[in-house]
């Protein structure tokens, strides 16, 4: 049973030589990452690996290199780029977790910026999102490890997902929803899909035949094998008819042997359609065993190699990712030396946190996180003077305290000890076991409590860093069991005796239950937590039921004074430069729900403009996955959009405050001045279990041109420490044969610093029977490092998928005769220079 003998397999073969109960296993996971085995037939099993990325164990999971998310890769508007990050980093990286296919990426459309998920996303645009999948794709399964797309299709918010039903018109699915997952099938052929978890028109997606059949299998020709999303799977019959190979995971699975059985002996499924789905899986691990040999023939083990070029690689690519919003009298870049800074005062909630990635399943186990802070006062000459203050409190759940913990030994971390219960549900003294984690939010599942009995207790301890001052202090206790937390001794949160049911812990968990405590300078105050996989009792829930997947998660933050603001500011006018680093966090953009408004967290806004008051020469980092709202733009001299950079986030934003790195990132998304100018304002959020995209195919900045609406920063948009001049837009003869046309722009960096620039090509069908969005992104590359004074000529090529449209009447793609034009420019709404072409005859075209 080894991958290097079944790269050889005859498939039809081996499908021939299945039996029925050897098939339905193969449609099935095993355990939460793998596929079945069929030792008797050679067939070996794969591994699979979340966004990451991530080991395959929820508790004291392996080390992780973590890259910038979707949005701030898609900021780079470089596909090479993207590629190369996904060859040289991400696939090594699921090798070493001894897995073969990663779950990336996700490329459904930034339709709200209030999506949990959206910093999982590229972009607003389907052009722009189908480019950047495509180059991840390439650059994935050109090192052996296959992709799997998702979440296929029109799962674009979190509230209500498993349920929601995303009502929308043909037109929009095909010209916005499916266009990236179509231009990426084309371009880079993913191995898998994985299916989204809501309804489309009313049929879930893991059983909608319209989508996996007529359309994946049918107009687009594709054989990737596809699989549900984690729980997406409603149904037994429907969703293996309707062309789901794969359910993930094992658990609480509808395909057990006896069930489908069932459904033979009914006559609602065939064993015909069980093996065709099973040939689906076998196909992939059969490409597989060609391309990753010496992972699926491995020991199995995960690992983490911690590489220099990884870190360097990781430091420029999240450089490249930055956005300069604005550069008010060239304040940026910082040179103290030339501009007689001598003390700069670093402020802000975000300045010193750990912040790599959003939440949910995008979150990992860090190998590391160089923080703002770090990454600034690194990069700052000798003899600069720094004053740090937090300013306010950006967070919604308290702090993780992984940083801040050490054990007895004065080791990072603390002492996990496991408890078994007896047959009268006591604890027995002695531990299952005890091991050191360095995690403060745990599952509490996996090897570690395997040998426990079914009901256990679990004890954390360990010692707080001591404070260079007396603190008072908030902790905060989220659990999906129970739990309590003493300090020294003395208990001071009960998330035990009575519970608040919560939707933590993947819409399980209590909410956070909070505890104060004062601190002394100088004193390592011994913390504990116990905890029990028994959840408690509840008002209208007095039911103590033991839970399925249980999990614990500590956090604690000082309690910052009435008057921290205010402090802060004294600290910023006494400095000859502010930077205030702000933003968003993975509590606020999670898998499992969606923000309710734009707003930074709580007094973020005040902090920023009584910054910006006290001192003139204020430059802001915004850290956040999708856009928010900035009341004081007008009020501060700088501002860099830094997104979630990953492990080296401190050392890229410093790399381009410092002029290191000239920034080059431009907007994939559009930031509103307000929540209301949101195109899906209004029908966002389900009703009565329906999610109507009202706004049809104004999506983003089709939309902000449509409606006259003026952006806080438009899509396409970011400036440089250079400048660039484009010279006059060409376009070719059409060429018939299969459509296309040579789009030919000149552009100069006419400032004093090499500098790339993003150039980006809008195409404006002519006027029919149909409406269309004004201009429509159909090309875009980056010209890189060019020298101050110097010129280069970039060629476009607008193929059939640039001049057309779907036809709903017709069910195919058309173009019309008439004129089109075709603007140039260095965003959606800063147009250089335009031109028009001709199609003389109409034509249509199916598939791809």
């Amino acid at each position: 049973m080894t991958a290097a003998s079944f790269a050889d397999a005859d498939i039809q073969d081996v499908v021939d030589k299945l039996t029925t109960e050897e098939a339905i296993s193969l449609i099935s996971g095993v355990g939460l990452w793998s596929t079945a085995a069929v030792p008797r037939l050679g067939v070996p099993s794969i591994k699979v690996r979340p966004n990451g990325v991530r080991g395959g164990f929820h508790f004291n999971a392996t080390l992780a290199n973590c890259i910038p998310c979707a949005t701030a890769l898609a900021a780079t508007w470089d596909t090479e780029l993207v590629s190369e990050i996904a060859s040289n980093l991400l696939a090594p990286e699921v090798k070493q977790r001894a897995s073969s296919v990663l779950l990336a990426p996700t490329c459904n459309i930034q339709r709200s910026p209030l999506g949990g998920r959206s910093f999982e996303s590229f972009a607003e645009d389907p052009h722009l999102s189908g480019h950047m999948s495509a180059a991840y794709i390439n650059g994935l399964q050109s090192s052996g490890v296959g992709a799997c797309i998702k979440h296929f299709v029109a799962n674009d918010q979190e509230d209500g997902r498993f349920g929601s039903d995303s009502i929308l018109s043909d037109r929009a699915l095909r010209e916005i929803y499916l266009y990236p997952f179509m231009v990426a099938e084309k371009l880079a052929k993913p191995m898998c899909y994985a299916t989204a978890y809501n309804k489309l028109n009313g049929t879930h997606c893991s059983e909608n035949p319209l989508l996996l059949q007529s359309i994946l299998r049918g107009e687009w020709k594709s054989e990737a094998m596809v699989m549900s999303d984690w729980f997406g799977v409603y149904s037994l019959a429907p969703s293996i008819n309707a062309g789901l190979d794969l359910e993930m995971p094992q658990i609480n699975k509808w395909r057990v042997d006896e069930k489908v059985q069932r459904c033979l002996s009914a006559n609602k499924l065939t064993v015909r359609t069980i093996k065709e789905r099973a040939a689906s899986v076998l196909r992939l691990v059969k490409q597989l065993s060609k391309s990753n040999t010496e992972v699926i023939d491995g020991d199995g083990k995960e690992k983490y190699e911690k590489r220099d070029a990884d870190c360097a690689l990781m430091r420029r690519v999240a450089a490249e990712c930055i956005v300069l919003l604005k550069n008010s009298d060239n304040i940026l870049p910082i040179k103290p030396a030339e501009s007689g800074i001598k003390k700069i005062a670093i402020i802000g909630p975000n300045a010193k946190a750990t912040l790599a990635s959003g939440g949910g399943s995008a979150a990992i186990r860090n190998a590391y996180v160089v923080t703002p802070f770090d990454g600034i006062v690194t990069g700052l000459p000798e003899g600069v003077e720094v004053k740090y203050h937090e300013g306010c409190a950006g967070y919604m759940r308290q702090p993780e305290l992984d940083t801040q913990l050490t054990t007895e030994a004065g080791e990072a971390g603390w002492v996990c000890s496991v408890y078994s219960h007896d047959e009268q549900d006591k604890i027995i003294d002695t531990p299952v076991r005890s091991i050191r984690v360095t995690e403060t939010n745990n599952w509490i599942v996996g090897p570690t409590f395997g040998d426990a009995s079914r009901r256990f207790t679990v004890k954390f301890k360990g010692k707080l860093v001591q404070r260079e001052k007396d603190e008072r202090f908030r902790f905060g206790l989220t659990v999906h069991g129970r739990g309590k937390l003493y300090v020294d001794g003395k208990l001071v949160i009960d998330n035990w005796t009575r519970q608040i049911r919560g939707n933590t812990f993947h819409g399980k968990g209590t909410p956070e239950v909070h505890g104060e405590a004062d601190l002394k300078a100088g004193v390592a105050h011994e913390i504990e937590v116990e905890f029990r996989n028994i959840r408690g009792p509840a008002d209208g829930d007095e039911e103590e039921a033991l839970v399925d997947i249980p999990g614990m998660r500590l956090g604690g933050a000082e309690v910052l004074p009435e008057e921290s603001v205010d402090e802060a500011a004294a600290i910023a006018k006494d400095a000859d430069l502010a930077i205030v680093v702000v933003g968003l966090n993975g509590d606020w953009e999670a898998e499992g729900y969606d923000r309710t408004d734009l707003e930074l967290p709580g007094r973020t806004n005040e902090l920023v403009a009584k910054i910006a008051a006290a001192n003139p020469k204020t430059v802001v980092v915004n850290q956040s996955g999708s856009a928010v709202t900035m009341p004081w733009t007008d009020q501060v001299a700088g501002l860099i959009q830094a997104w979630y950079l990953g492990n080296e986030t401190g050392n890229a934003i410093a790399d381009v405050l410092f002029g290191k790195v000239n920034p080059s990132g431009k907007m994939p998304l559009t930031f509103p001045k307000r929540l209301e100018d949101v195109p899906s304002y209004g029908h966002f959020r389900p009703q009565n279990g329906k999610v109507h995209y009202a706004e049809d195919l104004y999506v983003g900045y089709k939309s902000y041109h449509h409606r006259n609406i003026t952006p806080l920063f438009p899509f396409g948009y970011g400036l440089s420490y250079t400048t660039f001049k484009y010279g006059e837009v060409k376009v070719s003869e059409v060429s018939s044969a299969d459509f296309s046309v040579a789009v030919t722009v000149s552009v100069t960096n006419t400032g004093s610093v090499a500098g790339s620039e993003a150039v980006q090509v809008y195409v404006t069908l002519p006027e029919g029977q149909l409406s269309h969005p004004q201009q429509q992104l159909k090309a875009f590359k980056k010209v890189k490092n060019l020298a101050p004074g110097k010129s280069e000529e970039i060629q476009f090529t607008l193929d059939k998928y640039a001049v057309s449209y779907w036809d709903d009447i017709v069910h195919r793609w058309r173009a019309d005769r008439g004129t089109y034009t075709v603007r140039v420019g260095r965003s959606a709404v800063e147009v250089e220079s335009e031109t028009t072409f001709e199609v003389e005859k109409a034509f249509e075209w199916h598939g791809l």
